[in-house]
């Protein structure tokens, strides 16, 4: 938190002091930030503050998972192939069709990474001209090996927000004070407030009086 603290000021007053001195310098500068976490619930849970995650949230832009740009795989794949292969010393004519479904079927958790670790790996054990891959190595996970889930992140979102509603209901909808609904769940009031924003939860229909 404290060097959320740090980044904030250096984004809107633009300006730091140095480890060991206590005279501000002025900067001028343009930050890009990259992150694969949530961070619109790291702030409903507190983890992340808020005036640093409108700061930094001018201009976003998502990037969208392997998975869901299933067309460039096969571009990635002969880029990736002919990468390796110069530096194996060796040249595939051809890629299987199994791989390349395989390859495009594949989740891949670990995107682009794991991409070039599973090419990598095949460029150096291949025999012969045409690329090919150990199935194995991708099939337990697998898209169509899969069957459908409930996302983890899903589930526990849905717990909490039953929680809080819960916890809302039994304090009448009151959030602060020693029968709150923040005092029952034993968490700050504005860590509670921003759950009930992020969640959308109306705290007025549990309002009896």
């Amino acid at each position: 938190m404290e060097a959320q603290i740090a980044l904030l000021r250096v984004l809107q007053e633009r300006e730091f002091e140095r480890i060991g001195s206590t005279e501000p310098l002025k900067v001028d500068v343009r930050v890009v930030a990259a992150t694969n976490r949530d961070l619109e619930r790291a702030v409903a849970a507190g983890t992340f503050r808020q005036d640093l995650f409108y700061r930094l949230n001018v201009f976003p832009i998502r990037i969208p998972p392997l998975r869901e740009r299933v067309d460039d795989i096969r571009l990635l794949v002969e880029y990736l192939i002919d990468r390796y292969a110069k530096k194996a010393a060796k040249k595939f004519r051809a890629i299987s069709k199994p791989a390349l479904e395989l390859f495009e079927t594949y989740d891949w958790p670990g995107n682009v990474r794991e991409l070039q670790n599973v090419i990598e790996r095949a460029v150096v054990l291949c025999d012969g001209d045409t690329f090919s891959i150990d199935e194995t190595w991708l099939k337990r996970t697998s898209r169509q090996a899969s069957g459908p889930e409930v996302p983890f992140v899903a589930t526990v979102v849905a717990q909490e927000k039953e929680l809080i509603e819960a916890a809302l209901a039994k304090s009448n909808g009151r959030i602060a004070g020693p029968s709150g609904a923040a005092a029952k769940l034993g968490i700050p009031r504005q860590t509670l407030e921003s759950k009930i924003r992020s969640f959308g939860i109306d705290k007025h229909r549990f309002r009896t009086v």
